[in-house]
């Protein structure tokens, strides 16, 4: 997974090309696990509280990106949205690892299994899901 890459070095505040590919596939990421929890026999004292509350912010926050990406120029601020937005994608790596390391040892790999199987089978359209104003099907 790679969530991170470089902001622009110019002054004026420029969009990356690739921003909306790297919110789409932490968003579908976030889903793969959150569904594999789902499918999982946890009891929430196994789940790590914090960290998947900080997982439903970040996921939120990348909802809102996307949102945000999709709206008129000056609608906006865009060198803020382009600031929360790296700062919300450099934080999740750190918080997924952390997040998977407090699971209960014994579900590790069935998680890991699970996750995958599941991330596999994902449509990219679901990145949009909750995303106000995106119809999944039109995409």
């Amino acid at each position: 997974m790679r969530y991170l890459f470089d902001m622009p070095k110019n002054s004026r505040t420029t969009i990356p090309a690739d921003l909306r590919s790297h919110l789409e596939t932490a968003r579908l990421d976030l889903l793969a696990i959150f569904r594999a929890l789902d499918q999982m026999d946890l009891n929430p004292s196994e789940i790590p509280q914090r960290l998947i509350h900080q997982l439903f912010e970040l996921d939120a926050d990348y909802a809102e990106a996307l949102w945000a990406l999709d709206q008129p120029i000056g609608y906006i601020d865009p060198k803020l949205m382009l600031r929360d937005t790296l700062a919300a994608l450099h934080q999740l790596p750190s918080i997924l690892t952390l997040f998977e390391k407090n699971l209960p040892k014994r579900v590790h790999r069935t998680f890991e299994l699970l996750k995958t199987k599941i991330r596999e089978k994902l449509n990219p359209s679901e990145a949009y899901n909750q995303v106000p104003g995106r119809n999944p099907q039109n995409r």
